[in-house]
């Protein structure tokens, strides 16, 4: 049995020496810490924290009547630099008019996995480094992540393929237990997150796979799929392992937003696939789910978790959703479907428009991303990654997806530990012998929806008047706070001029630069 006891009191003294630091450094807060810059050539730049010193973001308030906050990065270093402007009535540049009284979905929010590998980097770091890692993604001076994922047993991003419950058999689960990464890793992180947060974080959790005992190949990794048919004895136990897992977590004092019921689905269906993976075509996940999970998680207590579908690629959303949704019984048991982005690029946006359009009462959820260049899995300080990021968040936006979720929160400077050597690229790239971390331009760039974009954002209305370069984009949005947030990305090789209208408010005549990521805010003017 392993206690936590040990890594609590490292992140307990870790958060002591935080808050002296803090104390040290108050005046400094009051206008936000600015990035420690660090090159690694050809314009590439992270901002460098150590266990003294990390930048933080200045806040939006306080606001006045006519004024608006600008926060803006760009491939030539700014990171969510901050500056003040004023409304003018004459425009100056193409007219972009922001529509405040059309609505659209109300989002749930932005974060990232809490996986093995993020644990155990940022673990490897001094308490005080540490503290800073956790405090940039959930804490109020940093980007302000709402959600988390969490791995339900071991993923690729995890040191060695492990499971909950190993004897075969065990129908009731009766020897269940969570693994040491979670107990000594992934609670006590995810529990420093729950406590420097000032928003509620909905947590969320995905399985790779069903214990060997269960499967029809009797592995965890590989092409194998739960043994029987849904409604039999292995898929109940399977259904009963999720309420195990929320069981047990909730011992630690951490309660569960939602589900997804199979990371990528698919994966377990491919002959030879190397790391952790169950199979299921549509018909059996759409069967599981009204037979098995739905029930279950309903007689234990859990019929409030949003459960998910898919936990897939955008490709397959179509086809999955016509085969699960048109399920009644299947179907009131779903709140959301899930999709990945890394097949976006040949993936139409004509499938989230179908998918709301059909099925407005489930919610579209983007639930893991991260760049896998294989040469390089970590190419520090790459603007292009936090274009990236950006572009396809906002396209996910434009068209009715409820919020985005980032893959590692933290990785080593190989882009793992991976026991497969998975090797990817993560915002936040941990150098332990050197006990420092480098937020990359992904990290800002996903800044600038998580900071500003809290739980109960709804997207609004905006048009642009004229045509502009394809690579300039502008969404719109209004806060629970009663702001109105606008956000460009620039991803063109020049600068343009805008004028940002609001009504009864007038024009923010701006300029954004070539290649940034611009978000404003503004009261909603009364």
């Amino acid at each position: 049995m392993y206690s936590p006891s040990i890594p609590r009191l490292s992140l307990f003294l870790g958060t002591f020496v935080f808050l002296l630091l803090e104390l040290h450094d108050a005046t400094l807060q009051e206008t936000g810490r600015p990035c420690s810059k660090l090159s690694f050539g050809d314009g590439n730049i992270v901002c460098r924290c150590n266990a003294t010193y990390c930048d933080t973001v200045e806040p939006v308030e306080p606001l006045t009547p006519g004024t608006f906050a600008r926060y803006t990065s760009s491939r030539e270093g700014r990171r969510l630099d901050r500056s003040l402007g004023r409304f003018s009535q004459a425009p100056d540049g193409v007219v972009v008019e922001v529509d405040t009284n059309t609505s659209y979905q109300r989002l749930f929010g932005f974060g990232g996995a809490f996986t093995d590998a993020a644990a155990i980097n940022i673990a490897s770091l001094s308490s005080a480094a540490a503290a800073y890692v956790i405090d940039s993604y959930y804490g109020p001076q940093g980007i302000e992540y709402s959600v988390g994922r969490i791995p339900i047993g071991s993923c690729d991003f995890s040191t060695h393929p492990y499971s909950y419950d190993d004897v075969d058999g065990d129908f009731n689960l009766t020897k269940f237990q969570l693994a040491k990464e979670d107990l000594t890793l992934k609670i006590p992180l995810i529990q420093r997150a729950i406590s420097v947060s000032k928003r509620n974080i909905s947590f969320f959790g995905s399985p790779w796979t069903a214990p060997a005992w269960m499967k029809t190949n009797k592995n965890l990794t590989g092409k194998g799929s739960i043994r029987g048919e849904a409604g039999d004895p292995y898929h109940k136990a399977w259904a009963l392992h999720f309420v195990k897992f929320l069981d047990a977590y909730k011992q630690h004092n951490i309660s569960f937003w939602g589900l997804t019921a199979q990371n990528e689905p698919t994966d377990g269906n491919i002959d030879h696939f190397p790391f952790q993976a169950t199979g299921w075509t549509p018909d059996q996940q759409r069967d599981f789910i009204a037979k098995d999970l739905g029930p279950t998680l309903h007689a234990h207590g859990y019929q409030d978790i949003k459960l998910m579908m898919l936990d897939d690629q955008r490709l397959l959303l179509a086809y999955w959703a016509d085969t699960i949704l048109t399920d009644p019984t299947a179907s009131k048991y779903i709140s959301g479907v899930a999709v990945h982005w890394y097949m976006d690029a040949i993936s139409p946006t004509f499938a989230l428009d179908y998918v709301h359009k059909k099925y407005p009462d489930h919610f579209i959820f983007g639930t893991e991303a991260c760049y896998d260049t294989v040469v390089h899995p970590v190419n520090l300080g790459n603007w292009k990654h936090a274009e990236g990021y950006a572009h396809d968040i906002m396209q996910d936006l434009e068209h009715w997806v409820t919020g985005w979720t980032d893959w590692n929160l933290a990785l080593n400077m190989k882009g793992g530990p991976n026991w497969v050597h998975n090797y990817v690229d993560s915002p936040v790239i941990i150098d332990a012998g050197k006990d420092e971390f480098y937020k990359q331009p992904m990290f800002y760039a996903m800044g600038h929806f998580s900071k500003f974009l809290p739980p109960g954002t709804f997207r609004i209305g905006s048009r642009i008047k004229e045509p502009i370069p394809k690579e300039v984009k502008v969404l719109s949005f209004k806060t629970p706070a009663d702001f109105l947030v606008i956000i460009v990305l620039n991803a063109s090789d020049a600068d343009f001029k805008l004028c940002v209208h609001i009504p009864h408010q007038g024009c923010m005549n701006v300029i954004v630069v070539q290649h940034s990521i611009d978000t404003f805010v503004t009261l909603i003017p009364k």
